[in-house]
């Protein structure tokens, strides 16, 4: 159990048989009345976020999580994930549900970061730039803009995203995994 003093920005803390992250919080003193801590926490699974105050002092569960590097091997199936940890070279196979969008930028070989409850996988950390190849695109006619235009471009793993007029099928692109846009092209 901890405190509320105790609280940090990723604290996890089992809520109605959920894990939650701690966002963001605040500590707030009213000149009448008890302190409270007011918390923003996000699911671990949905990625909902929870508004929830506790009274300072207040005891909560929280939970110990590990994270493991794990090595993303192949795809089995519709939505099975075979994925291997690096230090002891055990594979495991977590299903799509858990994580997510993450799949959009799951590349074989690739290496990230899987949280763990237990041995239960709750969460995956993708690095926040990968480097893809561009499968399907429109070529790029010169004069088309006065400005910088962007187009529809699928990636090697089908995810499309904009990007600019100059880039070709073939062509490796750098994404930001966490706002799904292009950054540079790769040489």
């Amino acid at each position: 159990m901890a405190s509320t003093s105790e609280f940090r920005n990723g604290l996890i803390l089992r809520i109605d048989n959920d894990l939650y992250s701690i966002v963001e919080f605040q500590h707030v003193k009213p000149g009448k009345g008890g302190a409270f801590v007011r918390t923003k926490l996000k699911n671990l699974k949905t990625g909902q976020v929870l508004d929830k105050t506790y009274r300072s002092g207040e005891k909560v569960e929280d939970v110990r999580v590990e994270n493991r590097t794990m090595q993303f091997l192949y795809k089995q199936g519709e939505d099975q994930y075979v994925f291997m940890n690096t230090d002891t070279y055990e594979q495991i196979f977590i299903s799509k549900d858990i994580l997510g969008k993450a799949t959009d930028y799951l590349i074989e070989g690739m290496e990230v970061e899987i949280l763990f409850d237990g041995n239960e996988p709750i969460n995956i950390n993708l690095p926040i730039f990968v480097e893809l190849e561009v499968t399907k695109t429109e070529p790029g006619v010169k004069g088309n803009t006065a400005t910088g235009g962007t187009k529809p471009a699928t990636l090697e793993t089908g995810r499309v995203i904009q990007v600019p007029l100059f880039i070709n099928q073939g062509e490796k692109v750098k994404v930001d995994t966490r706002s799904d846009e292009y950054i540079e092209r790769v040489k």
